[in-house]
């Protein structure tokens, strides 16, 4: 297995070569062995994958931090590539939650991670402008005495928080968050290539696109010449995966029928992926 240093730099190379890469997320070992069998070069955990697959809801933090960095952990260390964390708003308010949950998120094998500003109160949904830029700081001293180049990456939560003028705001936190410390600029919910290309053309600096649900306007080649650099899929595999797993189970319970089957993985290629693992 190679050494969190050694994960910590391929990560950041990623984020310094021309073009893009796509990141896409697992939810458990087994997931994240077969992405990294397939060949992806890092890969990110999604918290609302973990959540779902643990039988929780998401995006509203009740989860506490070490449960889910546990679970986070194991997919980190399972794989030889390396691993972004979701850490969702930093399992707390204040600054030093923040710090802590980076510090911990290294501790778990992770390189890289992402801290929104959603506070999970639907009433006030976005921290203040200057705490929001207090928590990227904390993040970003946290992650530097770690001794490892750690990629943070700094949300906005406007989009899917229904906020009123979510382009303007996701340009003026964005921007300032890049000032703060994030290495990378992230604000879920644009899924218009045009709307994409504008908010990378105003963001100063490297932007993480999600594709999520449904999204079959998007294709890499597109984000890549709109001049996004990292491509996540969040919880979208999830849901894809959880999707056919109903219609089995709606055939099998309906017409009592198999062809579900046709795409059943064989048992030799999970076998091999988990060998993988183990040598490494």
């Amino acid at each position: 297995m190679s050494d969190l240093k050694s994960k910590a730099k391929a990560f950041r190379a990623l984020h310094e070569r021309p073009g893009s890469f796509v990141m896409p997320n697992a939810w458990d070992r087994g997931s994240a062995l077969l992405l990294a069998r397939a060949g992806f070069e890092a890969i990110a955990t999604t918290s609302a994958g973990t959540n779902y697959a643990n039988g929780t809801t998401d995006w509203d933090y009740h989860v506490p931090r070490e449960e889910m960095l546990r679970d986070f952990g194991q997919i980190a260390r399972i794989v030889d590539v390396p691993c972004n964390g979701d850490l969702e708003n930093g399992y707390g308010d204040s600054a030093e939650d923040v710090a802590e949950t980076i510090r911990q998120s290294i501790a778990a094998g992770m390189v890289g991670g992402g801290i929104e500003d959603y506070t999970g109160d639907k009433s006030r949904p976005i921290y203040d402008l200057e705490l929001a830029k207090e928590r990227i700081i904390a993040a970003r001293e946290a992650a530097d005495a770690s001794g490892i180049p750690y990629v943070l990456t700094g949300r906005y939560e406007g989009f899917l928080a229904g906020v009123d003028g979510a382009f303007a705001e996701a340009v003026q936190r964005l921007n300032l968050y890049r000032e703060a410390g994030a290495d990378v600029l992230y604000a879920p919910g644009p899924q218009d290539p045009d709307q994409i290309a504008r908010l990378v053309a105003e963001v100063d600096g490297p932007l993480n696109v999600v594709v999520g649900r449904k999204d079959t306007q998007l294709n890499v080649q597109r984000l890549t010449e709109a001049g996004v650099k990292r491509i996540s899929i969040g919880g979208a595999l999830f849901h894809a995966c959880y999707g056919y797993l109903r219609q089995a189970a709606e055939e099998l319970i309906g017409p009592g029928t198999f062809n579900w089957t046709s795409t059943v993985l064989d048992r030799a290629y999970l076998t091999n992926a988990i060998d993988k693992a183990a040598d490494q």
